[in-house]
């Protein structure tokens, strides 16, 4: 996986959106401030007018599937007839001397800095970005593009397509422009009001030092004046800014090998994991996963529960006779409860059928993560995906994370420890498969 030029990219993520349906005609430049900035910037880098046809021509066709942004890169697979190309354009992440230089510039202009905060990305921005002599639309030597197509111009179509889509991108998100340069929006606002307390601090400083010079100069005539706050009362009128993120998922815990209080019939270690499996669900709803707040265990639950807890063969033996379930369905369950709880239980019992946003970010991720070998080919079925004839699958839980699952007997079963990202579970589960 190649990473981003430069090194001021912090913990910016990458951000994926579904494909662009074809378009018949008209306007292939987006239509805002900032997408015309940016489209009006690649054609002065690339000005072949041939190659840059081509481009718009080809960004018309619906060929290019869903896009990655993330810093220095943006990324998307283009189907060419029979064959499919994954595409990239790069550009130069700004460093952190080079943010906090253009924050600095923000904060001297009130506007600019009000409109930031407010959520909208000013188009006066741009003279903030010229006083502080840092790029933030392409360049000449600082926008590169790359493809699988092999091509002989430089750049192919391809590129030059997916440059025009981006411009489509500008229209409903200006601020991918900074996440391609390494902040996303959380980010930028952070440091801008981070700027503008310092600002505001250098400025009380000054008006100290002024005052205390004043006070005692015998020279000095008139009434003493008093401080201005006027800087104060702008920072007190200002929109309050959005609370942190929550903290992510935390992993699945693992239940002690040895027992907390060190007596082996002390149930103390089951109850803490079990405390803490419960804690990792209440949380998860609070993320967005789930329309209510997780219940109280069902029978078939809590007998899950207790054989995963217990996996002694005396209780196992005693629970497998006593829930009138096959012995197998009951040991399929119990792994799956090690590995995540109720939430690894109903991926092992209910499919469903994610929205297809949701799948396509997958498969982007899938895709970019496989930047030098070719990926397995995935039969998706709902939250089901399925490695073609190696007996692996991926299944996507409904709190978001990927299950990894192995074909044993004829059964799916549970194969190791979930992961928000399908190109980790999948990479973890492929080793497996290469170890047996």
């Amino acid at each position: 996986m190649s990473g981003a030029r430069g090194s001021g990219a912090r913990g910016s993520g990458a951000r994926g959106f579904a494909a662009f349906a074809a378009r018949r005609g008209g306007r292939v430049r987006g239509r805002s401030f900032w997408a015309a900035q940016w489209a009006d910037a690649v054609e002065d880098v690339w000005p072949e007018g041939g190659l840059l046809k081509k481009g718009r021509s080809f960004a018309r066709t619906g060929r290019i599937g869903p896009i990655t942004v993330s810093p220095g890169r943006v990324a998307a697979e283009v189907y060419g007839g029979e064959e499919t190309y994954r595409t990239r354009l790069t550009l130069t992440v700004l460093d952190d001397d080079e943010w906090d230089l253009l924050w600095e510039r923000t904060a001297e202009r009130p506007a600019e800095t009000e409109a930031l905060l407010a959520g909208d990305l000013p188009e006066d921005l741009l003279e903030a970005v010229e006083d502080a002599r840092v790029r933030m639309l392409p360049g000449y030597g600082d926008l590169d593009a790359g493809c699988g197509c092999d091509a002989l111009d430089h750049p192919c179509g391809h590129a030059t397509a997916l440059a025009y889509q981006v411009s489509w991108l500008l229209d409903t998100d200006p601020w991918l422009l900074l996440l391609i340069r390494g902040r996303d929006a959380r980010e930028a606002v952070e440091e801008l009001t981070s700027a503008l307390l310092m600002r505001a601090l250098a400025g009380d400083d000054e008006k100290d030092e002024a005052y205390g010079a004043g006070a005692g100069d015998e020279t000095v005539s008139g009434p003493a004046q008093a401080p201005d706050d006027s800087l104060q009362r702008a920072a007190y009128a200002r929109p309050a800014t959005p609370l942190p993120a929550l903290p992510p998922l935390p992993d699945v815990p693992a239940a002690p090998e040895e027992p907390l209080t060190g007596i082996e019939a002390d149930p103390l270690d089951r109850l803490a994991a079990d405390a803490a499996l419960r804690a990792r669900e209440l949380l998860a709803y609070v993320h967005g996963f789930g329309t209510a707040p997780p219940g109280p265990l069902d029978v078939w639950q809590d007998t899950v529960r207790l054989a995963a807890a217990h996996p002694g063969p005396r209780v196992a033996q005693r629970l497998r006779a006593g829930c009138g379930r096959l012995a197998e369905d009951l040991d399929r369950a119990a792994a799956a409860w090690r590995t995540g709880g109720r939430a690894a239980l109903d991926v092992l019992e209910h499919p469903w059928t994610p929205p297809a946003q949701r799948t396509a970010r997958a498969r982007t991720a899938l895709a970019a993560a496989w930047e030098t070998e070719e990926l397995p080919p995935v039969d998706v079925d709902g939250n089901h995906w399925t490695l073609t004839g190696r007996g692996l699958q991926l299944r996507l839980g409904r709190d978001g994370r990927w299950y990894p699952y192995r074909r044993r007997g004829g059964l799916w079963w549970p194969a190791g420890s979930p992961s928000a990202d399908p190109a980790e579970t999948l990479a973890g589960l492929m080793g497996l498969a290469d170890d047996m």
